[in-house]
């Protein structure tokens, strides 16, 4: 199988950009006890959310400005072979190695393990019968830094060179692609990374509620409003591109993560067609 090779999307004229957009984002307020949200019985989600409007600037035309060393994130052009991603198998089978092949061109990493991914739908849509559905719709990265580290040590469980690896620098991106066709009524947000700071958050639990399994409970990094974040958007995404960002990174003088956030695009026509995406998460390891 052809490995797809990923480039920077260079093709600006096509894309109608927009500039700049007003959004409301939900922020974390202040809280006594730990937050905790669920990726199923939302009813159970103990978070204080404060929605804030902010300035989401459109990076469309601009994508070879951003890099995963600078700002966090990149909009890539990558074509893959799968063509209905709700077939488990082939995303299995075809997905995975794909994404293991882009982390590692775009990183020069020698080791990359991918999660299994996640597929969502807007609140329009019919709500399919998968777990954690929905829309991401308040500010956080993935992991806490604890469990970013504890999540490194899961992926090379059984490994016998896992301590090789650990000892060396390691680090977590999310890959993000729509399966709609523009325009996006729903967009997916992401923070400069060089703006968003570690006393800006709050860790929280995320937990995994599976009917008939065991809650899988993971720290997560919710972030608390500041007015310096500088909050970007890919307008009119297709199906062919994939927006890379980092969560964090075990080399600490290096940029660390991005908040993201699912927002409402006030510039998308009311009759577009709600938005699907599929996500997936992806380490990537130096070793020594």
């Amino acid at each position: 199988m052809p490995t797809p090779h990923p480039v920077a999307i260079g093709n600006v004229a096509a894309k109608n950009p927009r500039q700049r957009v007003q959004a409301t984002v939900n922020y974390l307020g202040p809280m006594d006890t730990r937050p905790v949200f669920y990726a199923q019985n939302y009813a159970a989600n103990h978070l204080n959310l404060v929605p804030t409007v902010v300035e989401v600037e459109d990076f469309r035309g601009h994508e070879a400005s951003t890099s995963l060393e600078v700002e966090g994130f990149r909009l890539m052009q990558h074509v893959s072979e799968v063509n209905d991603f709700r077939d488990s198998a082939k995303v299995n089978a075809v997905y995975v190695p794909e994404v293991a092949a882009l982390i590692g061109e775009l990183t020069g990493a020698s080791k990359v393990m991918v999660n299994g991914p996640v597929l969502r739908w807007g609140e329009r849509a019919p709500h399919p019968e998968h777990i954690n559905s929905r829309p991401g719709r308040f500010a956080h990265v993935d992991y806490s830094l604890d469990g970013f580290h504890a999540f490194a040590r899961n992926h090379l469980a059984g490994d016998p060179e896992a301590d090789r690896w650990l000892a060396g620098r390691y680090a977590a991106f999310n890959l993000w692609r729509v399966l709609t066709p523009p325009p996006q009524d729903i967009p997916l947000g992401v923070v400069d990374a060089r703006t968003a700071h570690r006393n800006q958050v709050t860790e929280g639990d995320a937990v995994i509620d599976i009917p008939g399994r065991p809650e899988f409970r993971f720290g997560s990094s919710l972030f608390h409003a500041d007015p310096a974040h500088r909050w970007a958007y890919f307008s009119d995404m297709d199906r062919d591109e994939v927006l890379v960002f980092k969560a964090f990174d075990s080399d600490l003088s290096r940029v660390q993560g991005c908040p993201h956030s699912a927002f409402d695009d006030p510039t998308c026509p009311a009759d577009a067609i709600p938005r699907s995406s599929i996500e997936i998460r992806a380490f990537a390891f130096w070793g020594t």
